[in-house]
């Protein structure tokens, strides 16, 4: 499986995450194994979102083959198409550390984004 933070810095599992999707500045990207263990961390450059604008974005994380994304923020548009694509959206507004929403994630404590937790902006 392969999940994507969205991120304000770039240190991988010692990211702070970002407040919004759409506007973070990096992407960590995580692939876990069958046991749910982390394989490997990357760190990739969000497109953006002043240039390339939320297709764009969206585009650009659905090019790195996500599963699945773990954010704090996003918008109706990236919500509704990512799930229309089968790539599964959670919602965390508490923990602000990559490796810590990853903890949670895999002990099945953060939920499914629904359109009510989707920002209206």
């Amino acid at each position: 499986m392969r999940v994507v933070v969205p991120c304000e810095t770039s240190d991988g599992l010692d990211s702070v995450r970002s407040g919004h999707f759409g506007h973070a500045p990096w992407l960590t990207v995580v692939d876990f194994d069958d046991n749910m263990h982390p394989v490997t961390v990357d760190v990739v450059q969000n497109a953006d979102h002043d240039v390339a604008g939320c297709g764009g974005v969206i585009a650009h994380v659905m090019g790195l083959h996500a599963d699945a994304i773990i954010a704090a923020g996003m918008g109706m548009p990236p919500l509704m198409r990512f799930t229309q694509a089968g790539v599964a959206v959670y919602v965390d507004r508490e923990t602000p550390g990559v490796a810590d929403v990853l903890v949670k994630f895999v002990a099945g404590e953060v939920a499914r984004m629904s359109p009510d937790d989707a920002c209206r902006h």
